[in-house]
């Protein structure tokens, strides 16, 4: 019987063992089975620390620039908010990058531009190639977290906007933080508004365009403008606007590790505190998605990527306007990242964004 009992058992064990091997093959399979449907179906930036997800429901041609994308030096490690000469340094080195680009662009619509001061404030005047002047002017603030990148710089994307809308465009080239503070910056984009005004162009012909932090300030400004009494421009368009510097909207921590340009929305603080002290970051002209828009504001047209960060920003700014009845669009991108129609703008994608946003300052601007 011992003898018998024993042979059950071995019996019973190699079966269990058996039937474990063939788990853990079915098991092998099917994670093999999934990794290789997950590499048919995607891809991952290579070289980049958060292995950004590349989705296949974009065009091939933004995919592959998405594989190219960089952030900007500062976003890697930033300097403190107060370390004047380090952030001298990394707008040198985000400028020579941008002007690579923009020079790329320039070249490609041979526009007409000039360099000026309008109200004490350098400028950058851009004519698309066979301007006609209708009277309307679109005034451009660049991104850049308010502490890199110029007018000079970021004129391709000017250049861009101005080439698809026919239209004149006035870029500001506001001093940058910490040299500047959020106060002075705005006051600097009033004193260009009030000389283009004595000059003859009343709002109605002038219309806002900004991207990221310009598009935050884009915002700020008219807010201040029509809190002064001075009247609001016929529209806003916005792309990627950062409308909360004190980065609570929900998908800084839900998108952090998805955006392949602001790959660190912990640095981003130190661009906000460079900008503005954190009690004044809550300030309707400093964090724009907190003002009482129930006064009034211009038609505005947001325009944003699935794959920002700051995508929160740009949806509470949707419901704050909406919800006071200004006339307002949300234009959402799939898998695009920041200021995407710039950035990106030899996709079908920004060519899709750069034509709504004509359409829609051609329904304002008249």
């Amino acid at each position: 019987m011992p003898a018998i009992q024993n042979c059950i058992c071995m019996r019973v064990l190699t079966l269990i063992l058996s039937i474990g091997f063939l788990f853990l093959i079915c098991s092998t399979i099917l994670n093999l089975g999934s990794h290789f449907v997950q590499a048919q179906n995607s891809s991952i930036i290579q070289n980049n620390p958060h292995n950004t997800y590349i989705p296949t429901t974009i065009s091939k041609r933004a995919q592959e620039e998405l594989k190219n994308l960089k952030p900007l030096p500062a976003m890697i490690k930033s300097p403190k908010p107060d370390d004047f000469a380090a952030w001298k340094k990394v707008d040198v080195q985000s400028n020579s990058k941008d002007l690579v680009r923009s020079q790329k662009i320039i070249g490609l619509y041979k526009p007409n531009i000039t360099y000026k001061k309008i109200g004490g404030v350098n400028v950058v005047d851009i004519k698309p190639k066979n301007w006609s002047n209708n009277g309307k002017i679109l005034v451009y603030l660049h991104g850049g977290g308010y502490t890199q990148l110029s007018a000079n710089s970021t004129a391709g994307n000017a250049v861009l906007v101005s080439n698809t809308s026919g239209l004149r465009v006035i870029s500001i080239d506001y001093t940058k933080a910490p040299f500047s503070k959020w106060n002075h910056t705005i006051n600097q984009v009033l004193n260009v508004i009030f000389e283009l005004y004595r000059q003859g162009y009343p709002l109605h012909n002038i219309a806002f365009f900004g991207e990221s932090a310009g598009g935050g300030l884009a915002l700020g400004s008219v807010l201040k403008m029509r809190d002064r009494g001075i009247g609001m421009p016929a529209a806003m368009v916005v792309l990627s606007p950062w409308t909360d510097l004190t980065l609570n909207g929900d998908t800084y921590f839900t998108l952090k590790d998805d955006d392949p340009i602001l790959t660190n929305p912990e640095s981003m603080r130190d661009y906000a505190d460079a900008y503005a002290i954190a009690s004044n970051q809550k300030i309707p002209y400093v964090s724009p998605v907190y003002g009482n828009f129930s006064k009034g504001f211009p038609p505005t047209l947001i325009q944003v990527g699935t794959k920002e960060v700051s995508l929160s920003d740009s949806v509470r700014l949707y419901q704050a306007l909406d919800q006071s009845h200004i006339p307002v669009k949300l234009d959402v991108y799939e898998g695009m990242p920041h200021v995407f129609s710039t950035a990106l703008y030899d996709t079908p994608e920004s060519e899709i964004a750069l034509s709504k946003m004509n359409n829609f300052l051609k329904e304002y601007l008249k």
